[in-house]
């Protein structure tokens, strides 16, 4: 026992070797950028002024960015999603054909629609849960992941439905991060390597600067495009190489509302509302979802209460919630469905 928890620790402590090595290089960055050129190298003090106020609102945004996203701990299913004390002793004892027959009972009334490849419902035998849909387990958290989209290396931390938009960010404002300190620094790499500056020690630092802001750049390009791709299609990386399975079979596009609603429900909706990117619904449900009235008791129980609709650390207007969620015309036929149960929220 002991030395299985020796070796646990160990892991978790190398696995902050990626995160102090990312960090020990932008604090490299911002002495040589600060320091070495804009104090010792560059002469011009409206130049040097301009550069530096530009340089801290990138440097203050990454680092934001990227801390969030590393400290945003990973969203795991609710207590809805476990079985019952009895299910579970009961699963348990079972066979698996009488142990699906216990899993499909507990769903019934959970807004579940992904299966198995088998089209058995998805169960995690570690955490004991019925997996919600896009939930996966990760191994080096040792937890379900709500919306999980991969677990990094470099924020030692699984990306998913609590910190995905910190994640996007962070990719974005790390490469204009690099960006705009390769474009900078471009002349002065110029003069130093031609010679037509004096070889001080500031020359190894622009230099070096230099490369390794263009070398990281290239690499976040490429990462940052694959994510905007992934949104524009609303999927995981894990559904872009697997499919998500549904009841009535594999769908690739079964989570994606079509490009606008897609980049407009991942930017627009989470910039404006402060909500994390990861809760959406496929659009091919809505009418089972209107019925099962699942989310929506939820939200009517929010207006009558006069309380705003709280999802992690973001609270949002149920009425905008809805209308933002909702297509114009899927909305309606959700506030015809409400009215007729005497729920009108709009």
């Amino acid at each position: 026992m002991a030395p299985h928890h020796v070796l646990k620790c160990c892991q978790r402590s190398l696995a902050w070797i990626p995160v102090i090595f990312i960090n020990l290089v932008v604090g490299w960055s911002y002495y040589a950028y600060v320091v070495e050129l804009c104090i010792f190298t560059i002469p011009n003090n409206a130049e040097k002024i301009s550069y530096l106020v530009v340089f801290h609102l990138f440097f203050i945004m990454f680092i934001w960015s990227y801390w969030k996203t590393i400290c945003s701990r990973p969203a795991s299913p609710s207590k809805e999603f476990c079985l019952a004390k009895v299910e579970k002793e009961q699963y348990e004892k079972e066979q698996s054909d009488a142990q699906q027959d216990i899993l499909k009972k507990a769903a019934i009334g959970l807004p579940v629609y992904t299966r198995t490849g088998t089209g058995a419902v998805r169960y995690c035998e570690h955490c004991q849960v019925i997996k919600p849909d896009r939930c996966h387990h990760c191994s080096t958290c040792d937890m379900c992941v709500l919306k999980m989209d991969h677990h990094c290396p470099w924020v030692n931390n699984c990306v998913g439905f609590s910190n995905y938009k910190f994640f996007v960010l962070f990719l974005a404002y790390s490469m204009l991060y690099c960006v705009f300190i390769a474009a900078t620094v471009l002349q002065y790499f110029i003069k130093f390597w031609t010679n037509q500056l004096p070889d001080t020690h500031a020359k190894f630092h622009v230099l070096f600067l230099f490369f390794v802001a263009a070398m990281f750049f290239i690499s976040i390009l490429s990462l940052f495009s694959y994510h905007l791709w992934l949104v524009g299609k609303n999927r995981t990386t894990i559904e872009a190489f697997r499919a998500p399975v549904f009841r009535n079979g594999p769908d690739k596009n079964g989570f994606s509302l079509g490009f606008s609603r897609n980049v407009v429900e991942k930017v627009t909706f989470y910039i404006f509302l402060c909500l994390n990117v990861g809760f959406n619904l496929p659009d091919l449900e809505l009418y089972q979802l209107a019925s099962q009235g699942f989310y929506l008791q939820q939200i009517v129980k929010c207006i009558k209460e006069e309380k705003w609709v709280h999802f992690e650390d973001a609270h949002v207007h149920p009425r905008i919630f809805l209308r933002v969620l909702f297509s114009k015309e899927k909305a309606k036929n959700i506030n015809n469905f409400i009215v007729k149960n005497n729920m009108d929220i709009f």
